[in-house]
Formats: C-alpha cells, sequence, structure tokens
C-alpha cells in the first residue's frame, strides 16, 4: 500500500502539474490539493505512532473518522427503538416529547417483548380512582427532629450535574425550570456557582470529597465557608455525596479542559488544571465521624436538612452507620441512594461496568434495614438512577424511595442527544461542555419552560398509574404493586423478589441468615470489615490491621 500510493501521488502531481503548465492554469488548484494530500500521506509513513496510518497514508485516517461517526450512525440508522444504551429510543422520545408538550402516546401497542425476562409492570385496579381528583402535585417534606427548617419538596428533582460538567447555560436552565416547577435541583459536587443562584430555583448544595466552593487552601474542608454559603436562602438542603453510582469508591474528574478560570474560582483550585476529587472525605474517617458530621453540618447551615448519598458496597458499612445514628440519637434527615448502573459523570469502564450495587437492589437494602432498626422514620430516601418516566417512579416508591433524583432525562430535556461526548469538552448540543462555540446554540428561556415542562408530565403521569392502580396516596404503593417476569411461566412480585423486612425486628435481634455476617462485621468506629478476633481498641493497632488483608469474623 506504501508503494502504491507513493507512485501514485507522485504520478499524479507530474500529471497535474504538466496539465497546468501546459494546458489550464486552473489545474493548479488541483495540483495544490494532491501536494496537501500527498505530503499528509508522506508524514502518515514516516510517523511511528499509528500503525494503521503507517501502512495505509491517508486511507488510514478515515478510521479515525469512522469511529467518531459510529455512535451518531448506529443511533440514527442502526439501532431499534428499545434497544439503545444507555437510554433507548423510546425513553428519550418520551422525555423530549414531553419536554416540548407534544404528543406523548404511543400507537399499536408496546414493542417490548412483555415474555421476556426481566419485563417488569405495575398491577392495575378493577377499581382505579379517578385522576382529575388526585393530587398532581405530591410533595415530601425532608427534617426530622433536629431539623430547624424543613423542606417541602417534590417527589421528582434534578440529580446532581455540576457547572464544569455541564456548561453554564444548561446549569441556568435546569434551575429556571425547577423554578417554574417548584422542585429542586442539587448542585453536584462542583460547588455554587452565579449560574445556580440566578434564576432563584431552590437548590441542594452538595459537598464532595473536594470539599469545592467550601475549602481550604490544602483542599480540607473549611467550616468558614461552608457556613456562609449554606445559609443562602436558596440553598434548601445539604447533601453530603460518599460515593455516586457512576464511580463508587472513585473520586470525581474534571478534565483541564474544562476547568476555566471562572470554574476553578468556584472551586478554589488552579485553572487549567486536570481536577481529580479524592476518593474519601477527610473530614471524617469513621461512620461515628460521618454522623458528628452530619450533625456539625446541620448546625452550620442554621437546621436546614442535611443527608448524604452512597451507592451500596459493602452491607455491614451501611449498617455501621446506622449503629452511629442510633448510639448518638443524631439522624440524616435524607439519605440518596444511588445506582451502580451510573449516571452523567465520566468514569474509567471499569467503575461504570463492575462497581456498586444496581438501584433497586441498593434502595431495597437501605429501606430494610432503616425499617428494621426502627428508625425509618426520621429519615427520608430519595433514589437516584435511570429515572425517566413515571413508572421508573413507582418503581423505586414501591422498593422505599419517597422521592426521586434524575440527571439524564434533564439533560435530555435541555437538549442532550445522548452523543456520549460529556468527557471531551464537545457536546455537540452545548448541554456538557464549556467551549463557547457549542453553548451559544443552547437557550436558556427555551429550554427552561422544557424542564419545567417534562417534570409537571412525568409527574402527572406517576400519578395517573398510582390512580390505575387504585390508589390515591404515594405511601400506599408497595412492592406487591410491582411484578417482574423471571422466566416464560414465572413471575414475581417485587415483595417475593425483595422480602421486607419487618419494623423493628432487627431491634428485637430477628435478623435474616443473609444479613447477619453484615451485622457482626459492622463497627460504628471504623470502615471496612471486622477483623478476626474484633478491634484491639488501639487506634494505631487498629489501623494497621485495617491497611492488611482482613476476613469477616
Amino acid at each position: 500500500m506504501r508503494r502504491i500510493f507513493l507512485f501514485a501521488s507522485l504520478l499524479s502531481l507530474l500529471i497535474t502539474f504538466f496539465l497546468a503548465y501546459y494546458i489550464s492554469r486552473n489545474w493548479y488548484v488541483v495540483f495544490a490539493v494532491l501536494l496537501v494530500v500527498s505530503c499528509m500521506g508522506y508524514y502518515d509513513m514516516l510517523q511511528t505512532k499509528h500503525t494503521i496510518r503507517r501502512i495505509y497514508p491517508v486511507f488510514g485516517r478515515l478510521r479515525y473518522v469512522m469511529e467518531e461517526l459510529r455512535p451518531k450512525i448506529y443511533q440514527y440508522f442502526i439501532e431499534s427503538d428499545i434497544d439503545g444504551r444507555p437510554l433507548n429510543r423510546i425513553d428519550r422520545s418520551t422525555v423530549y416529547q414531553r419536554a416540548k408538550e407534544d404528543n406523548d402516546t404511543m400507537p399499536f401497542g408496546t414493542q417490548l417483548d412483555v415474555y421476556a425476562p426481566g419485563y417488569e409492570w405495575i398491577c392495575h385496579s378493577i377499581a382505579p380512582k379517578n385522576f382529575s381528583n388526585l393530587n398532581h402535585d405530591p410533595r415530601v417534606v425532608f427534617g426530622n427532629k433536629d431539623c430547624r427548617q424543613p423542606y417541602n419538596g417534590s417527589i421528582l428533582n434534578i440529580s446532581a450535574m455540576s457547572y464544569g460538567s455541564l456548561s453554564s447555560n444548561a446549569v441556568e436552565a435546569m434551575n429556571a425550570g425547577a423554578r417554574i416547577g417548584n422542585f429542586a435541583h442539587n448542585t453536584g459536587e462542583g460547588g455554587l456557582s452565579e449560574y445556580h443562584l440566578k434564576h432563584g430555583g431552590d437548590l441542594i448544595w452538595q459537598i464532595g470529597t473536594g470539599y469545592f466552593g467550601c475549602r481550604d487552601d490544602k483542599g480540607d474542608f473549611s467550616p468558614t465557608l461552608f457556613a456562609e454559603k449554606a445559609r443562602i436562602s436558596n440553598v434548601k438542603m445539604i447533601e453530603i455525596k460518599i460515593s455516586q453510582g457512576a464511580k463508587p469508591g472513585h473520586g470525581g474528574i474534571l478534565p483541564a479542559a474544562k476547568n476555566t478560570p471562572e470554574i476553578a474560582r468556584i472551586r478554589h483550585v488552579a485553572p487549567g488544571t486536570t481536577v481529580e476529587s479524592p476518593p474519601y472525605h477527610t473530614a471524617f474517617s469513621s461512620p461515628k465521624e460521618l454522623i458528628q458530621f452530619i450533625r456539625q453540618l446541620r448546625e452550620l447551615s442554621g437546621g436546614k436538612p442535611v443527608g448524604f448519598k452512597l451507592c451500596i458496597g459493602h452491607k455491614s458499612e451501611f449498617i455501621a452507620i446506622c449503629k452511629a445514628m442510633i448510639t448518638h440519637n443524631t439522624y440524616p434527615d435524607f439519605i440518596t441512594v444511588d445506582g451502580g448502573e451510573g449516571g452523567t459523570g465520566a468514569a474509567p469502564q471499569e467503575f461504570s461496568n463492575y462497581v456498586g450495587a444496581p438501584l433497586l437492589d441498593g434502595l431495597a437494602f437501605v429501606d430494610d434495614i432503616l425499617r428494621g432498626l426502627n428508625i425509618r422514620h426520621h429519615i427520608k430516601i430519595i433514589a437516584s438512577g435511570k429515572i425517566t418516566t413515571g413508572f421508573h417512579i413507582a418503581r423505586t416508591i414501591a422498593l422505599g424511595a419517597d422521592a426521586c433524583n434524575c440527571a439524564r432525562a434533564m439533560m435530555l430535556a435541555v437538549g442532550c442527544i445522548q452523543a456520549l461526548l460529556c468527557n471531551t469538552n464537545r457536546c455537540p448540543t452545548g448541554v456538557a461542555t464549556q467551549d463557547p462555540k457549542y453553548t451559544r446554540g443552547l437557550v436558556v428561556d427555551d429550554k427552561k419552560q422544557r424542564v419545567a415542562n417534562f417534570h409537571k408530565h412525568t409527574v402527572a403521569t406517576f400519578v395517573e398509574l398510582m390512580g390505575a392502580a387504585g390508589l390515591d396516596n404515594v405511601k400506599s404503593i408497595t412492592r406487591s404493586h410491582i411484578y417482574r417476569r423471571v422466566s416464560l411461566t414465572a413471575m414475581f412480585t417485587f415483595e417475593e423478589i425483595f422480602p421486607s423486612i419487618k419494623q423493628g425486628s432487627l431491634v428485637d435481634g430477628a435478623i435474616p441468615e443473609k444479613h447477619k455476617i453484615d451485622f457482626d462485621c459492622a463497627d460504628e468506629n471504623h470502615w471496612g470489615i471486622v477483623p478476626v478476633g474484633g478491634w484491639s481498641g488501639d487506634p494505631e493497632s487498629d489501623k494497621k490491621v485495617a491497611d492488611a488483608e482482613i476476613r469477616p469474623a
């Protein structure tokens, strides 16, 4: 191929030069084009980094063009309406239609295979409720016995997405939409920006391991900066991010290309650098210290609701947190359960695909443990993970959630086309980029109404589903209302798949066999599992043991 290219390029240059010199000067244009292409080919043959280009000069470059086009070609011309990942075409279209207030009904029946394992549905009633008589804006009050400023929130809110990951226009559109629709907007761990505050929408301020916006020069938590911002009237709740479903156990990553001077100022970091959040918090180092940190944040914020977000990993660690709550009689106002199926955050492939419990499993576990320990009444649960429809809301509430957060659906509402370029700063719709040539295309005044529309119609559809099931109260939905097919001839309710733990049963010692080892390994003074023989009580000695390989007692 190299010889053919060399011979063809030289011959073409000679012929076009001859034609330009003897026939018409217009051929010089063709000669110039061929000269540029030839130079590219000669460079390809001489460079040593790319094998394909070295062997197939010029033509080898088409490989990279096809790689760039592949996701778009697949999405628009190859995949079916139900095959797309992470969100299929049907769900994406539903979000777009509701955001634009277009017709969102479906003709000719479902395209889903209702006999395939994994198909899920909600049971309807022969005596459904009149939709018009139901409350189409169900609310949840966040705030327990220690909260002095409870928050009356929607059952569907915007999940954590930082300014930096998203463009300023996208953040503004979401916050303005939240203001119109009277629901909350989670800031993500990137800190409070003027774009979060500009339109007056309710905010859940997320504090991650980098403590962006409330960190000192060393990157540690700053109580002074936190108190100053936490008392802003738009900030309704505080969320400590322990882990997220996109990359549990891994810190967040802000590429250098997205770290503009403005973002660096908001986060209190150096501009133009790749910012990696630590995988762990430095403000606390044990379940007991986490509970103390929650108490501190509640006091610094003036008594606002404080909670934490996590993706379930070692079950014993969550149980240890619950033990610390009971011991110190201090409870978070809410717990956000994220699913290992991930969200908008960019992450290494192994973390996205193979780390963290999926949402439904983690959610059922958290609700069971809180009920079993008789502390559920202190804590609201928020489910976060691939919520795009009213059925998804119903499914999570059936498993124990009080409310839901969604991220990807809100991105779609402001114009995302699932181009899968979020981590490149080249998002073509201006949603997940800081490049002005893309962001100028996202018009806040148009997109803010689409965010509000999507929220309104999705919640309304959930309420209609609830009415179809014969229910008039969100709290009446149980695990018995949702079915899943497990084979061609077998289907089970969620109650059969995720058997509930009775209220207070764990306090009475009736610990299910599957959780006994988790309770034995849970220690409020340590993360991780308990070493053989237990902890000695000496901090230095215990740290050496914790750093070594240990096994359950």
